[in-house]
Formats: structure tokens, sequence, C-alpha cells
């Protein structure tokens, strides 16, 4: 089976193929080592028959049980793309701080150190959004920065409208 590959940026890489039965096939590898596979519906090839996620630790194995050197290499590949580089996906919550407010509200670079590199939006994707980008529940953020900056990135985007202000340092060589 052949399998057409593409980047995600900021998600991770998509397989393609067609089974031997005529089955549209799918498989997205996630830049934290979890998976998504799906089959498509033979009269509508955009409608979803079977859709499984799995954890990293579930991909991991399942990788393992079918000889997989070739997913295991590109999820490796994808962690080590830029050295210190780290990638994050963090879903605003509806009526969270964030929901409804502009993305440069979050002052998410100056407080974390981190680039907000995307929205996704249902089947939409908001590449380099500017500040003025408005966010909505159920937006999923990606972000670029250090681990450490990701984790108070979490933080920050996972406010309720009733918390203080989280008072995260300007990064510090982070």
């Amino acid at each position: 089976m052949n399998f057409t590959e593409t980047l995600l940026p900021g998600v991770g890489v998509r397989y393609d193929a067609t089974t031997r039965a005529g089955v549209a096939l799918s498989i997205v590898l996630d830049r934290e080592g979890g998976a998504e596979v799906a089959t498509y519906l033979r009269e509508d090839p955009d409608a979803v028959d079977r859709c499984f996620r799995f954890s990293p630790h579930e991909a991991a194995a399942i990788a393992e049980i079918l000889g997989g050197t070739r997913v295991g290499t590109r999820v490796a590949d994808l962690s080590k793309e830029v050295p210190g580089l780290c990638s994050g996906r963090f879903t605003i919550a509806p009526g969270s701080r964030y929901d409804g407010r502009r993305l440069g509200d979050t002052k998410a670079r100056t407080r974390t150190g981190c680039s907000l590199v995307a929205i996704v939006r249902g089947d939409t994707v908001l590449a380099a959004p500017g500040p003025h980008e408005a966010l909505h529940g159920g937006d999923i953020v990606v972000a670029i920065g250090s681990e450490l900056g990701l984790e108070d990135l979490g933080v920050i985007l996972g406010m309720t409208p009733e918390e203080d202000a989280f008072p995260v340092p300007a990064p510090q060589g982070r």
C-alpha cells in the first residue's frame, strides 16, 4: 500500500492511502506521539465511517506490534525538528477567560515567550493569527516555545473569568 504524506504544521503528519479493498484510510500522527486512524465511506469520501484515537502510549504499542520503524522514526523526527523548541495545542474552553476575547489579550508572548502560530476552528486553520483575532470556545490554539513556556501558556489559557491574572514572569532564557 502506498501512502501520501502531508505535513500538518503545528499538528503532525497525515498519511493517506486506499486499501486493496478500496477503503480510504487516513492516519494522523500528532507531535506528542498520539495517533488518529480514520476510514471513509465509499459513497462519500469526505464522510468518516470510523475513527479511532490513540494516546501516545497506545500508538507506540500498536506501532511495535506492526513493526513500526517508519511510524516511530517519523514521530521522533517531528520532536527533534528544532532542538529546545516544542509545540503545544490548547483548547479554549467555552466560558473561559479568553472565550470571546482577542488573541492579544492573552499577552502570551510577553508572559511566556511562546508564539501563537495558528488557531484551529472546526475545519478551518487560521495560520499566523494577529493580535486582534477573536478566540472562541472550542478553538484550538497552536503554539511554539520552550517546554516551560508552554506549561505556563496552558495555565493562562485555561483560566476562568473569576481567577486573578496569573502572574507568569517574563521568560528568562526559556
